[in-house]
C-alpha cells in the first residue's frame, strides 16, 4: 500500500532551553484526534528514538506550540502548549512551558498575527491550557522579532 505526502506548515523554534515544533491551528485537522494521530507522526512518537519525526528523544524537544488568533477577544493570540509523549501515543495538553512560552510572541508577529511596533512589540497570549493570559514584550529589529537577547 502506498500513500501520499500531505504538507502541513511548521516552524522549528527554540525558546529558552527548549525546542518546540509550531504550527498554526488552520493548518492542522479540526478533529481533534486526527489532529494528535497527525502531530505524532510529525514527532515520530511513540518512539523513544523518534527516528520518524522531528522529535529530539527528550522531553526537551519533544514539545508543540499551536497558534491562531484568539477566539475571545482577550489576547491577540491563542497558544496551545502539548507535551509530546516518546513512550506512548498521547500528547499532554495539561500544563504549559515557560520557555516555549517566551517564542510565541515573536511567532505570532513574523507569522503576521501582531502589527510589529518597533523597539517593542506587546504581544498577548492566551495560554488555552489554562485560561490564561500571558504578556510578552518582544524586542523587533526591522520590523521582525530579535532572534537573541533577554
Amino acid at each position: 500500500m502506498h500513500s501520499q505526502m500531505n504538507m502541513i506548515r511548521c516552524a522549528i523554534v527554540r525558546g529558552g532551553t527548549s525546542k518546540g515544533i509550531f504550527f498554526m491551528e488552520n493548518e492542522l485537522p479540526g478533529n481533534p484526534k486526527e489532529r494528535d494521530r497527525v502531530l505524532l507522526s510529525v514527532f515520530g512518537s511513540p518512539d523513544i528514538r523518534q527516528i520518524d519525526g522531528l522529535g529530539g528523544a527528550d522531553v526537551l524537544t519533544s514539545k508543540l506550540a499551536i497558534i491562531a488568533p484568539c477566539r475571545t477577544g482577550e489576547a491577540d493570540v491563542d497558544y496551545t502548549f502539548g507535551q509530546v509523549s516518546i513512550e506512548k501515543d498521547f500528547i499532554d495538553y495539561g500544563g504549559s512551558c515557560g520557555n516555549i512560552s517566551s517564542a510565541v510572541g515573536g511567532f505570532s508577529i513574523d507569522m503576521g498575527l501582531v502589527r510589529a511596533v518597533e523597539p517593542v512589540t506587546i504581544v498577548r497570549i492566551r495560554l488555552t491550557n489554562t485560561n490564561r493570559i500571558l504578556s510578552a514584550s518582544v524586542p523587533m529589529i526591522n520590523g521582525k522579532a530579535a532572534v537573541e537577547g533577554d
